[in-house]
């Protein structure tokens, strides 16, 4: 469904065919089209397969994308799914993350899924991904190791800390690889964003529900000029005896469940304790969860609320070809006068490809940004 929904929004069917076939595996097809769901007609994509597939490990997906001719930015993005697959699994079943088997999401379907989905969001240039509460079915589905109650356990332990909503329905509405492709590389958005809305297209399934459309709904938007926000909530705890491992590990918690931002300041407190302030800046519908997980996570018996607003400029992401390779950079306009900076993430990977600095591709790409301005 994500990948019949980004296809229908306008991402070429060969970006999709190119990134699986990448991996070097036979044996199958892919298929294109669309189907009608209570009106709607959405973009499918279905992957038919014509041999048995082998089950593989954790271990075995990592070397094929390795071992795989995919770009450097697809192959992360579908890492970084398969490692959180894998954390689930090695809960649900308690064994290694080398060990994990993928059964159905270890086959060529699933791979095609989030090989496919990470190259239609890398050829989008997304710069962020955000994704409304979930509705979570009841019920039970067959899976290989038996019949297992819905939500699937690797659904419920991948949505830790996003906003779920609890539909009286029978049936398996969110799959262990959607909720895996949302906890890698997507963060919870209780309302829509205030933005402008560009296109909008949807993927379809292949179950024909009764009473609602099988459908997933995807948005292409762009952020809007500077303008004051909705009122956002400032959470804060001082923290004088916990370890500063996991206030780091805290800080990450929270931004993937939705945090606009975290942050440590150190100070010192009473009889002259070293210690450091925990800042959450959160949308006003996460406040509840965001100082639950702040409990959670760390020593605190308790935070400070406060309602703040926030400002900022609109933003835009482009890109630009260097001798290392193409770098987006994030653009804003003050003035007038554009200020850009590159990618950290992606100037590191290529500085690490070419064995250069991670300044020298930094400061190339500003240096192709400025030829290229006039033209913006």
């Amino acid at each position: 469904m994500t990948i019949g929904a980004l296809v229908d929004l306008g991402v070429p069917p060969r970006v999709v065919e190119e990134a699986v076939a990448a991996l070097g595996l036979s044996g199958y097809a892919l298929a294109f089209g669309s189907r009608t769901h209570h009106g709607i007609v959405a973009g499918a994509f279905d992957v038919l397969v014509s041999s048995d597939q082998p089950h593989r490990t954790y271990r075995d997906v990592r070397q094929l994308l390795d071992r795989s001719t995919l770009p450097r930015g697809v192959r992360d993005r579908a890492e970084r799914i398969f490692a959180k697959l894998a954390v689930a699994e090695s809960r649900i079943h308690r064994t290694s993350l080398d060990d994990v088997h993928f059964h159905e999401v270890g086959a060529i379907d699933a791979l095609a899924d989030i090989v496919g989905a990470s190259a239609c969001l890398d050829y989008l240039g997304v710069e962020r991904l955000l994704v409304a509460p979930l509705p979570l079915g009841r019920g039970f589905v067959r899976a290989a190791h038996g019949r297992v109650p819905l939500p699937a356990p690797a659904t419920a332990e991948l949505l830790r800390g996003f906003p779920v909503v609890p539909v009286d329905f029978e049936g398996e509405l969110v799959t262990p690889t959607g909720a895996a492709i949302v906890a890698a590389l997507a963060k919870p958005a209780p309302q829509f964003p205030r933005c402008t809305l560009e296109r909008t297209a949807f993927g379809a399934g292949t179950k024909v529900w009764p009473d609602r459309p099988n459908v997933l709904r995807v948005a292409l938007v762009r952020e809007q000029a500077a303008t004051s926000q909705e009122p956002l909530r400032l959470l804060e705890t001082n923290l004088d005896d916990a370890s500063p491992e996991w206030v780091a590990h805290a800080v990450d918690r929270l931004l993937q469940a939705g945090a606009l931002d975290a942050w440590l300041t150190p100070i010192t407190m009473k009889k002259g304790r070293a210690a450091v302030t925990l800042a959450v800046l959160a949308p006003a519908a996460l406040t509840h969860a965001l100082g639950d997980l702040v409990l959670r996570e760390t020593t605190a018996i308790g935070f400070r609320v406060s309602e703040v607003e926030r400002t900022e400029l609109a933003r835009e992401t482009v890109s630009v070809e260097t001798a290392y390779g193409k770098v987006p950079l994030k653009v804003v306009s003050v003035g007038g006068v554009a200020r850009a900076k590159p990618e950290s993430d992606v100037c590191r990977l290529l500085a690490d490809a070419h064995g250069v600095p991670v300044r020298t591709v930094s400061e190339a790409a500003l240096a192709a940004f400025a030829k290229s301005a006039p033209s913006r």
